[in-house]
């Protein structure tokens, strides 16, 4: 019997979280989708990282608080050792701070706990197929951090890091405003074809994947904190 070639994969996923309930929830949630599949559960980060010395993962669902060794300390570990690991962080609060210090230093999203098992899901193929996976919560606190900051870095280095010229950063910056493209068009006198070919070479100049990649490089060199 010949194989079938386009069978791809499943995306693996560890759920580290010290209650056991909520990972049996989310197993059980996730157990019903064919491209993903629970490979591996740990109660602490410690226990985590032992686990991913001998199985190799694609996405880890990491609780905040957790014994011995929690998500916070753990993520940056993590992303030292396995940089291509995705890594959706979990937790009851929605701290503002706290979501833009994870995902500054690796943390691909943020879900709280109450997020229903579509969330979960949408989040891990997202995460893994583009990286990153933004919600209102993620979008919120990042814009709040960005406006509290006072070292904002000039424009002209911004400019420098991936030599975007003024209609790229404004079109970039109404893009994580969540203005549509017609919107954008709109605004900045343009047709909706030509902004859509300026994302793209966005995409090409900054090595974005994906809208959300953009985004994410917006808020690491705080162009939505430029006036135009």
């Amino acid at each position: 019997m010949i194989p079938n070639e386009n069978i791809t994969e499943p995306i693996k996923v560890i759920i580290a979280d010290d209650h056991v309930l909520y990972r049996a929830g989310v197993k059980t949630a996730l157990s019903t989708k064919k491209d993903v599949k629970v490979i591996g559960e740990a109660d602490n980060g410690m226990h985590l990282l032992n686990m991913l010395k001998m199985v190799p993962v694609d996405v880890i669902l990491l609780d905040i608080q957790m014994p011995i060794m929690d998500g916070i300390a753990a993520l940056p570990e993590i992303k030292k050792l396995y940089p291509n690991v995705k890594i959706i962080m979990l937790t009851m609060m929605d701290d503002h701070s706290m979501i833009t210090k994870l995902m500054e230093i690796g943390a691909n999203s943020y879900l709280t706990k109450t997020s229903d098992s579509e969330i979960i899901y949408e989040a891990i193929k997202t995460c893994f197929e583009q990286e990153y996976y933004f919600n209102s919560l993620t979008n919120k606190a990042l814009l709040t951090n960005l406006k509290q900051r006072n070292d904002v870095t000039p424009q002209r280095m911004i400019q420098q890091e991936a030599h975007l010229n003024d209609k790229e950063m404004l079109i970039l910056k109404l893009m994580c405003e969540e203005k549509s493209t017609k919107e954008i068009a709109d605004l900045v006198d343009l047709s909706p074809r030509t902004v859509e070919a300026i994302r793209d070479k966005l995409k090409v100049k900054t090595g974005a994947k994906s809208t959300a990649g953009l985004i994410m490089y917006a808020v690491k060199h705080n162009i939505l904190n430029e006036e135009f």
